[in-house]
């Protein structure tokens, strides 16, 4: 008669702490790439709002002042501080523009680090564009019917406007 061995118990606590540090280290990786995800929203967010930033001020009827100036938006449901830097450079005319963008809603408030940076210049050196004329040739259809040519011009002309 022939008896079938089993695992001992010492056998079963061993694999059990081997399966519980292997599963220790999956939940550690999972836990670590979620807050790898917040952090790149946060950051591509953050992004948005200093580009959004610099455009508004290029868009504006009068170029910033140089100094900076700072402001609280709030943006995909969340709340955000942002610090735009204009300063001069070398170039007559042109402004460097720097926004920085922080969470607002974070327990160390105004020292939360900034998150999202843009750059961008503005200049009031360029001439506006100017509205010209634009004017596009188009082929005319063939006449039909059994009279030929209809004696018209071989094409036409479509004005787009301006002087």
């Amino acid at each position: 008669m022939s008896r079938s061995r089993g695992f001992t118990l010492v056998e079963v606590l061993a694999a059990l702490v081997i399966v519980a540090l292997g599963m220790t280290a999956v939940l550690s990786t999972l836990g670590s790439s979620a807050s790898t995800g917040d952090y790149l929203r946060d950051r591509t967010l953050a992004q948005w709002i200093a580009l959004n930033q610099i455009a508004e001020t290029r868009l504006a009827s009068t170029l910033p002042a140089p100094g900076t100036t700072d402001g609280k938006l709030d943006y995909a449901g969340r709340h955000w501080h942002w610090r735009q830097d204009v300063t001069t450079v070398d170039i007559p005319g042109i402004l460097q523009i720097e926004v920085s963008v922080q969470e607002a809603d974070t327990a160390q408030g105004e020292k939360a680090p900034w998150i999202g940076t843009a750059m961008g210049m503005a200049g009031d050196s360029l001439e506006p564009p100017q509205m010209r004329s634009l004017y596009l040739e188009y082929p005319q259809a063939p006449a039909t019917g059994s009279g030929g040519s209809s004696g018209g011009s071989s094409g036409s002309t479509l004005n787009l406007g301006g002087p």
